[in-house]
């Protein structure tokens, strides 16, 4: 999509459709007051009116809800309504007016935001019909706003671009979105970017790391597990930002078998994997000052003759020995030897993104992740790039008594203890295990990265998480 920023008067708009916000207790822009349909028009918040002037041809009045509430959340909400209607009118362009506000440039990006994940449709499957015209696409969105908006509109296109390519990956079957596939993608973004290089490791070279719960995890599938490194050098003066993303591209449970039900969701196990990925991308384009390096550990979890068995013990690559008493609990397995490793190769501070838990549904269902830390500061910047960019998540504690949960009988460690308790914290402390003293920060999107309900990703893939981790970068940028 492109987008441009603009000073042009309303009568002169050159857009099929012209978006306007209305705040309670608010008036029409004076070119628009008494025009067909002004009356129709209502501040309350998602409230739709389309008026018809002269010029422009059409016009769409979206209520904002009361002045005070105001945000960029509102306004994406706002401008993924507008961009359904958009689509509904056969409107391949739209220009939106900006509302005035000392936070402009937030409002600016909401509008964005909003907009190009309200329009996102994931449609590479289904038959072309030759006799039919294909649905309409949104092409262009102008803000009718200050040049000093552009800035934070072309940051805004590149995030929400990027959220719209984790979507396209969380939602390819997992007969196409393989590991390896992955991998492909990871070289693709490498490519692109003269800042950015990879490494992808396979089966034998995994192996030969020693990285136990990959192994294991990897080993009733006939798909090649694969390692994925992306290093970014951006340079800037400060430390080096580890991202870590769960690649299960396929989720069976393995021998602890998941009931049949929803079990094609799990093709988007590799949702944090998406989002590390992406945000690579996004991190480059934007070209922020600092270094990143991003470790994906992805595989299938697969039942077989060859597969993990409940009670078998493996050794992890930092040494730790883990008990594997569910397989269904595979994704701490991979992220611990992932975490290991980013420690290893020089990671000052880490933030894992997992669909890990579903006991995160059931404390927070789909507003909010899961974040879970050993560091107040790195904590305290998650829950900021969360207020940021809407990607809310909510700290849940570490304590020893959790801790002593995760202590097994025969080996340091159990994957599941038999007491289930606390199972998102459960997961948080046993990662812990895994980065020593380096500052580290988790979030379980198991609620989030589908079936949000928001006008802006729906209920399918949400891609959450690519915004949240490019503004953990911008933090660290410098």
């Amino acid at each position: 999509m492109k987008v441009a920023v603009s000073q042009t008067e309303i009568p002169e708009i050159d857009a099929d459709l012209l978006a306007v916000g209305l705040c309670e207790d608010e008036e029409l822009p004076a070119e628009l007051a008494g025009v067909r349909g002004a009356a129709d028009a209502q501040g309350g918040f998602k409230q739709l009116a389309t008026l018809h002037p002269e010029a422009p041809a059409r016009v769409l009045v979206v209520g904002l809800g009361k002045r005070e509430e105001l945000d960029a959340e509102r306004l994406r909400v706002a401008a993924a309504l507008v961009a359904k209607e958009a689509a509904r009118l056969k409107a391949a362009s739209v220009a939106w007016l900006v509302p005035e506000s000392p936070e402009v440039a937030a409002l600016a990006e909401g509008i964005v935001t909003g907009a190009i994940l309200g329009a996102y449709r994931f449609d590479r499957f289904k038959s072309k019909n030759d006799d039919e015209p294909p649905p309409a696409a949104l092409e262009s969105l102008t803000l009718l706003g200050p040049e000093s908006l552009a800035q934070a509109a072309e940051a805004a296109l590149i995030c929400a671009e990027a959220q719209n390519r984790a979507r396209d990956l969380q939602s390819l079957p997992s007969n196409v979105a393989t590991p390896s596939y992955l991998g492909r993608r990871a070289r693709e973004i490498a490519s692109a970017h003269p800042t950015v290089s990879t490494e992808v490791f396979g089966r034998e070279e995994i192996a030969a790391k020693e990285m136990g719960g990959l192994v294991a995890v990897s080993k009733g599938s006939a798909e090649d597990p694969q390692l994925i490194v992306l290093r970014y050098a951006g340079g800037g003066s400060g430390e080096t930002l580890g991202l870590v993303g769960k690649g299960v591209t396929f989720d069976t449970g393995g021998i602890s078998l998941k009931t049949p039900g929803g079990m094609h969701e799990m093709k988007m196990d590799m949702s944090g994997a998406a989002a590390v990925l992406e945000t690579v991308r996004a991190v480059a384009e934007l070209g922020l000052a600092l270094n990143l390096i991003a470790v994906i550990p992805s595989t299938e979890n697969m039942p077989s003759g060859t597969a993990v068995k409940p009670g078998d013990i493996i050794t992890q690559y930092n040494g730790k020995t883990v008990e594997v008493n569910n397989t269904d609990a595979e994704g701490r397995l991979i992220l611990a030897d992932a975490l290991a490793y980013a420690v290893e190769q020089g990671a000052d501070r880490i933030v894992d993104i997992a669909t890990l838990t579903g006991a995160v549904m059931i404390a927070l269902g789909s507003t909010y992740a899961a974040l879970i830390s050993n560091d107040d500061a790195l904590a305290a910047e998650v829950e900021e790039a969360g207020r940021e960019t809407g990607e809310l998540v909510w700290r849940l504690p570490l304590h020893p008594e959790y801790k002593a949960l995760t202590k097994g009988t025969v080996a340091d460690l159990t994957n599941a203890s038999a007491k289930r308790k606390a199972g998102t914290i459960y997961a948080g402390s046993f990662l812990e295990e895994f980065v020593g003293e380096t500052p580290w920060a988790h979030i379980d999107i198991a609620g989030t990265a589908w079936d949000v309900g928001r006008p802006y990703t729906g209920n399918d893939a949400s891609g959450y998480g690519v915004r949240l981790l490019t503004a953990v970068a911008r933090a660290f940028a410098s």
